[in-house]
C-alpha cells in the first residue's frame, strides 16, 4: 500500500481527524539512518506524527519537532510541511533492547522519561511559533498528546505505531490524531474514548492491511459520519543538494574557505537527515570565493 494521509471531520464536525499509512516513509528513514529496531520505532513514531502535524499547516508553512529525552538514543528531530513531505533523524541510531513487559519494542527506555518535546512552526511570519512541554512518558504518542493539549490547548488523542522485521526493515507504520472541536459533546468524547480503548494497536491494523479510511471508521465507530476533506501523499523528502551547500559555504566568507583549502585540502559535508555526503575539491572551493 502506498503512503498517504487523510484529513477528515467526524461526528457532525465535533471531531477533526487524521490517519496515516507511513510504512515506506519510515523504512526510507530507517535505511538512511541505519537504525536498529527500538531506535527505528522511536524515529518512526516521531516521523509519523510529525507528518500529520505538518498536514495541519497551510501553503508553504513548515514545522520542526525535537524529542529530546534522557534515554540512549539522544534527540529525535523531524520536520514536515503541508504537502506531506517529512524527514527525520536520530542522534544515536544503534539502540535496541529486549521487548518490554507488553511484548513491544521498549521505546520508553530508548527515549527516556525526562526531557522535552518542542515544536517550532515557521508560518512565514517575522517570528516562529515555538511550543515546548516536558516528556511525560517517552512512548512518543502520549508525549504528543500532552503537547497538543497543553501547548496548543486542543484536547487530542494521538496514536502511532511501528512494527519491525527481524532484519530491522519496517513491517508496518502508521498513526492517527483525533481532536475534539469546541462544543464537542460529552457523549461524543466518551464514545471515541471507548473506541480507542477497544481497537487493535494502529501498527497491527496497518499490518493487517487496514487503510487510513478504515482506521478512521474504527476509531470513530461509525464510518458514515466520517467526512474526508483531503488526501495527501506522504514521502520522505530532503531538500538538501550540493547547490544549497555551495551557497552555505559561500556565506562563510573567503577567510573560512581559504582555511578549508589550506588545512583540509577540500571539504566534505554530510546531511543529518538523508545521510547524503557532498564533497568539494580545492578547485570547487576556489570557485565559491567572492571576488
Amino acid at each position: 500500500m502506498r503512503d498517504y494521509l487523510l484529513k477528515a471531520t467526524a461526528c457532525n464536525g465535533e471531531v477533526r481527524a487524521y490517519a496515516i499509512h507511513s510504512t515506506a516513509t519510515v523504512e526510507e528513514a530507517r535505511r538512511r539512518q541505519d537504525t536498529w529496531a527500538t531506535a527505528s520505532a522511536a524515529l518512526g513514531r516521531t516521523i509519523t506524527i510529525t507528518a500529520m502535524l505538518g498536514a495541519m499547516l497551510k501553503d508553504d508553512a513548515k514545522l520542526t519537532v525535537k524529542l529530546e529525552g534522557n534515554g540512549p538514543i539522544g534527540a529525535v528531530i523531524a520536520d514536515a510541511n503541508a504537502k506531506g513531505e517529512v524527514r527525520g533523524y536520530i542522534i544515536h541510531p544503534h539502540v535496541d533492547f529486549e521487548s518490554n513487559a507488553q511484548g513491544k519494542l521498549d521505546v520508553r527506555r530508548a527515549v527516556g522519561t525526562e526531557g522535552t518535546l518542542s515544536v517550532v512552526k515557521d508560518l512565514g511570519l517575522k517570528t516562529n511559533f515555538t511550543g515546548q512541554v516536558p516528556i511525560v512518558s517517552g512512548e512518543v504518542s502520549e508525549d504528543f498528546t500532552y503537547y497538543l493539549a497543553t501547548s496548543e490547548q486542543v484536547p487530542s488523542a494521538v496514536g502511532a505505531g511501528v512494527l519491525v522485521n527481524p532484519d530491522h526493515s519496517i513491517l508496518a507504520a502508521g498513526g492517527f490524531i483525533l481532536q475534539m472541536m469546541p462544543g464537542a459533546s460529552e457523549e461524543t468524547i466518551a464514545k471515541i474514548e471507548q473506541q480507542i480503548a477497544t481497537i487493535p494497536p494502529v501498527s497491527k491494523m496497518i499490518q493487517d492491511g487496514k487503510t487510513p479510511e478504515e482506521i478512521l471508521a474504527l476509531l470513530i465507530g461509525e464510518s458514515e459520519s466520517v467526512k474526508v476533506l483531503e488526501e495527501l501523499p506522504v514521502t520522505f523528502s530532503c531538500p538538501c543538494s550540493k547547490e544549497r551547500l555551495s551557497a552555505a559555504i559561500t556565506s562563510l566568507g573567503n577567510e573560512e574557505i581559504d582555511a578549508m583549502i589550506e588545512e583540509d585540502h577540500g571539504a566534505t559535508a554530510n546531511c543529518h537527515f538523508c545521510n547524503e555526503t557532498y564533497t568539494f575539491t580545492i578547485d570547487e572551493l576556489k570557485a565559491l570565493k567572492s571576488s
